[in-house]
C-alpha cells in the first residue's frame, strides 16, 4: 500500500522538472557501467539503504547497492535472537511507499520485519550486489567522482563468517550514500583473562535462543536492550541459572506508558515540552511502575534518559519483562566484571562466581572509519554522523543515512532528503549527459 503523502511529494517534485522521466529513461542503462560517474552508489542493504534505493528508483535515478553479506538486512536476519520484538510501534518501522500489513501486531517480531523488508526489495526490484565488502572509498578530485574498492566475500558454512579472496573490484559514482548502520561490527568487551575461560563464550549477535544453555549457569555481560532481553530469555527456560552483569547506571523504562508505546509518547511530548520536562515524566512513571530499582542492583543515572541519549548516545532500556524476573529472583544482578579465569568470573566488588557460559551483550559499532576517507569530517571518530543541522549531507556528493543515532523513523526522513538533494543535482547534470550519449 503506497504512502500517499510521500507519493504526492515525489510526484510534485518530478512534475516541476520538465522531461525528467525522459532523461532518466535515456540514461538508465548506460549509467550502470562501473566506469560511469553518473550513478549513485549505496553501501549497505539494510532498511536505510533500501529506503534510499526506493526513493531513487521512484525518481528514475540509476544506482547500485553494495552489500557485504549474502542477503538484505543481514543483521536482522542473521544477527538477532529469536524472541526479538521491535520496541517501537509498527508504523514507526515503515519504509517509504509501503505500509505494514494490518495483520501484523503493534510490536513486530524479528521474522515479520525481515519478511517486510524482503517483500519491499522485491516490490521495488532492488537487487544489491551481494558479498561485496567495501575496503576503501575516497573522492577523486580530478575525476570528480567517488571510487569504491570492494573485495569479494563468500559466506562459509555457518553463515556468520566470510572467506575473502584477494580480488579487488572498483566502482565509480557521482554520489556516495553510506548506509552501513550503527551496528556494523560486534564489540567484544576487553575482559582480562577472557581468553582463558573454558566454557561457552559468544557475543549477543551469535545468540539465538536458550536451548544450547539448558542445565547451565550463564552470565550475561551488559545490560542494554539486547542483554536485558537475552537474560529474560534464558531465565524463562527451566534449568538455566541466569545472572546479569551491570557495569554502571542505566535508565529502564516500560515499553508502554499511558496506553501508548513509550517511543510514540516521547515523540509527541518532545514536540510540546522541553527535554528535561519529558525526562521527569519518564522517570516518574518508571519509578511508579518498577519501584526503587536500586534495591535490585539497577542504579539510575543522575541525568534523564533523553538528556543522556543526546549527550552520550546511551539508549534507555525498554523493559519487556526483565525487571519482573529480577524482582522475583529469577535473574541475579551482578556488578561489573573485573576479570575472568578458566571457569570463574570475579566482579568489581571482589565477589566471585563460577559459570558455564558467558554471553557478551557488549554492543556494536559503526565500521565507517575503517574504509571511508572522510576528508571533510562528516562522521565522528566513532563512525556516526556529527550532531549538527543537515548531518545527513557531506561535501562532494557524500551522504549518510541511518547513522545519526536517532532511530529508524529519522533515517527514513533522511533517505528522502538525500534522494531529493541528489534529484536536483541529477537534473542539472542530465542535459549534459544526453549530449554525451546521443
Amino acid at each position: 500500500m503506497l504512502n500517499r503523502n510521500r507519493l504526492n511529494h515525489c510526484c510534485d517534485l518530478i512534475e516541476n522538472i520538465p522531461s525528467h522521466r525522459m532523461v532518466a529513461h535515456q540514461l538508465c542503462s548506460s549509467s550502470l557501467a562501473t566506469d560511469d560517474p553518473a550513478k549513485v552508489t549505496i553501501i549497505g542493504a539494510g532498511p536505510s539503504g533500501l529506503a534510499t534505493a526506493a526513493w531513487l528508483k521512484t525518481y528514475g535515478i540509476p544506482y547500485i547497492i553494495l552489500e557485504r553479506a549474502d542477503c538484505i538486512a543481514s543483521l536482522w536476519k542473521n544477527g538477532m535472537y529469536d524472541r526479538l520484538r521491535m520496541h517501537t510501534g509498527k508504523h514507526y518501522c515503515e519504509l517509504p511507499f509501503k505500509s505494514m500489513p494490518d495483520s501484523y501486531p503493534t510490536y513486530l517480531k524479528r521474522d515479520q520485519f525481515v519478511d517486510y523488508l524482503e517483500e519491499y526489495a522485491r516490490n521495488f526490484q532492488i537487487e544489491p550486489y551481494f558479498n561485496e565488502t567495501v575496503v576503501q572509498a575516497s573522492y577523486n578530485h580530478h575525476a570528480k567522482s567517488w571510487e569504491v574498492h570492494t573485495r569479494r566475500s563468500e559466506p562459509n558454512a555457518n553463515q556468520r563468517q566470510f572467506d575473502r579472496d584477494n580480488t579487488i573490484k572498483q566502482y565509480f559514482s557521482k554520489w556516495l550514500v553510506v548506509a552501513t548502520g550503527e551496528n556494523a561490527e560486534a564489540v567484544i568487551a576487553d575482559l582480562p583473562g577472557l581468553e582463558n575461560f573454558e566454557g561457552i563464550v559468544l557475543h549477543s549477535s551469535q545468540y539465538k535462543n536458550a536451548l544450547p544453555f539448558k542445565g547451565k549457569k550463564v552470565l550475561v555481560v551488559g545490560a542494554g536492550n539486547s542483554g536485558m532481553e537475552i537474560a529474560l530469555d534464558l531465565s524463562s527456560t527451566e534449568s538455566i541459572t541466569t545472572s546479569l552483569a551491570v557495569r554502571g547506571p542505566l535508565h529502564v523504562l516500560p515499553r508502554e506508558m499511558f496506553g501508548s508505546s513509550t517511543f510514540s509518547l516521547i515523540m509527541k511530548l518532545c514536540k510540546i515540552f522541553p527535554v528535561r520536562f519529558v525526562d521527569r515524566v519518564l522517570v516518574a512513571y518508571s519509578q511508579l511502575k518498577f519501584g526503587d530499582t536500586l534495591l535490585y542492583g539497577l542504579r539510575r543515572p543522575k541525568i534523564g534518559p533523553l538528556e543522556l541519549k543526546n549527550a552520550m548516545g546511551k539508549t534507555p532500556v525498554l523493559d519487556v519483562g526483565t525487571v519482573s524476573m529480577i524482582k522475583n529472583g529469577c535473574i541475579e544482578v551482578k556488578p561489573g566484571v573485573d576479570c575472568v579465569s578458566s571457569s570463574t568470573v570475579r566482579f568489581v566488588d571482589n565477589s566471585s562466581e563460577t559459570y558455564d557460559a558467558l554471553v557478551l551483550a557488549t554492543g556494536y559499532r559503526s565500521n565507517v572509519p575503517s574504509w571511508l576517507h572522510d576528508e571533510y569530517g562528516l562522521f565522528t571518530e566513532q563512525g556516526l554522523c556529527k550532531s549538527c543541522k543537515d548531518a545527513w549531507k557531506g561535501r562532494n556528493g557524500l551522504y549518510a543515512v541511518g547513522l545519526s543515532g536517532k532511530g529508524l523513523s529519522v533515517a527514513m526522513e533522511d533517505a528522502r532528503r538525500i534522494a531529493d538533494h541528489i534529484l536536483h543535482a541529477y537534473t542539472e547534470l542530465a542535459p549534459t549527459r544526453i549530449d554525451k550519449f546521443i
